[in-house]
């Protein structure tokens, strides 16, 4: 295949960022609410338990707005019943930051170890008071639900603590308990998977200063820096965050999820970034370069080898991305460009993304669920190599919205409509990346590729050819 990329000078623009972040109107966790109670009835459920912790906060967060810190949670809710919120000692108080009214439950195990437990309630007698009884049919949201290819008994397999799901088998019945997380976290299906203007309007908020946090990292990059202080470039802290920090360099690379370390970087070895925050994740992997005489002899062709086929490979994904389109299209792009064994790309390239990092993908191997106006989709194409060559980065987000949505979206928020617009712009006329009207960039560095760092205004643009 003929490759049509190239290195060019292209600054990058400013594109600017939201300084208010758009709160979700009570109106819409309503709503929400709502709707799950009826897919909750059309699926079978009485009754649904839905699990929280720190790690996997987002199911509980997208329902009622709270995301429990230091402690575990649970959501019951019981036919047409008022929601019960179920939390430990430290939760109690920061329940109220949400919108919904509900009624609140202490259970002290919920809590950090050492804490006075001494008045603590039967787990079972807590769900009985609550209205769950023999017979009545449960759902239980954790973070994953499984298939017939992982378990011949997929709906029976629950990914919540032990205790809590013999409790609920103990008060229900073992049969009526089943996996429900499905109603929110099926890529097609799911309730997460279609964004309303405002979810879409915050996650915009994110992207923009995720991306802005990775671009200073990357223009503070130089040798001698250690990881730990180029990290404090990131300046964090307007949005929690839905993974760790990933800063790596030189031989640590190889280790992909690393948190920073007090590692000297140097010239001439690779380097990769990686952060996220509720609603959006930007990364960059490259090297710490002027140009390929920086490189180790043996991989100053990492442009031609590496580089370049995986930069083609994200702007036709970019191009190609759309409402309509196939999982399975998109995948085959993709293994069309990068499916040598060398590039060694076994993660799906590409992903739902929500207010946790990875949701669900509909993009793997002969998918034939087709993307939906309302969806956030990660660009998420990772060559691991396994060689001197290292990898290539370019992971943004962008989302899919169709004419109606577009025009409400640019009515309601204008700012964050120009700012897209902008990124459109630099997409098609300085990179040569031409996307579909429904195809809008949230990231500030939205196809933006150097792969020598120390250069950052030569970057990849497409060829007309």
């Amino acid at each position: 295949m003929a490759q049509r990329t190239h290195l060019d000078k292209v600054p990058l623009p400013e594109f600017g960022v939201p300084d208010r972040f758009p709160e979700l109107a009570p109106g819409l966790y309503l709503d929400r609410l709502e709707r799950l109670k009826k897919r909750a009835s059309d699926a079978g459920f009485e009754a649904l338990a839905i699990y929280s912790d720190r790690e996997h906060f987002a199911n509980l967060a997208y329902i009622c707005g709270v995301d429990p810190r230091f402690e575990e949670a649970l959501l019951v809710i019981v036919g047409r019943n008022e929601p019960v919120l179920i939390t430990g000692p430290e939760n109690q108080g920061y329940a109220g930051v949400s919108p919904l009214d509900f009624r609140l439950v202490l259970y002290p195990p919920f809590g950090l170890l050492g804490q006075n437990r001494s008045q603590t309630p039967e787990i079972e007698e807590v769900m009985r008071e609550l209205g769950l009884r023999e017979g009545v049919t449960t759902g239980v949201i954790g973070w994953k639900y499984f298939t017939s290819d992982e378990t011949a008994k997929p709906a029976s397999w629950l990914e919540i603590p032990s205790y809590l799901a013999d409790a609920l088998r103990t008060v229900v019945g073992e049969k009526n308990v089943r996996n429900a997380t499905d109603l929110f976290m099926h890529p097609t299906t799911g309730m997460r998977t279609e964004n309303e203007i405002d979810q879409i309007a915050q996650f915009e908020y994110a992207a923009s200063h995720v991306s802005e946090a990775v671009k200073r990292v990357l223009r503070a990059l130089k040798p001698g820096i250690t990881e730990r202080d180029l990290s404090d470039e990131l300046r964090l802290g307007r949005l929690p965050l839905s993974c760790h920090p990933m800063i790596s360099s030189g031989g640590r690379t190889r280790l992909g999820l690393a948190s920073p370390s007090d590692k000297v970087i140097e010239r001439g070895e690779p380097f990769q970034i990686a952060v996220g925050v509720q609603g959006a994740l930007t990364c960059r992997a490259g090297w710490v370069a002027e140009g390929p005489d920086d490189l180790p002899a043996e991989v100053r062709d990492y442009v031609e080898v590496l580089a370049g086929p995986y930069f083609e490979c994200a702007a036709e994904w970019y191009q190609t991305v759309g409402i309509g389109v196939t999982g399975g299209k998109l995948d085959a792009l993709v293994k069309s460009h990068l499916g040598d064994p060398f590039f060694g790309v076994t993660l799906n390239p590409g992903h739902l993304i929500h207010l946790d990092e990875w949701m669900n993908s509909p993009i793997y191997p002969g998918s034939q669920e087709t993307l939906r106006s309302g969806q956030a989709i990660q660009l998420d194409i990772i060559p691991a190599t396994g060689s001197a060559y290292g990898t290539a980065n370019i992971e943004d987000g962008i989302v899919l919205l169709d004419e109606k949505g577009r025009s409400e979206f640019a009515d309601r928020y204008p700012g964050a409509w120009a700012r897209i617009e902008m990124r459109r712009s630099f997409l098609r006329e300085m990179l040569n990346v031409s996307l579909k009207p429904e195809v809008l960039p949230m990231s500030n560095l939205a196809g933006y590729f150097a792969p020598f760092m120390l250069s950052p205004s030569h970057v990849f643009t497409r060829s007309n050819a």
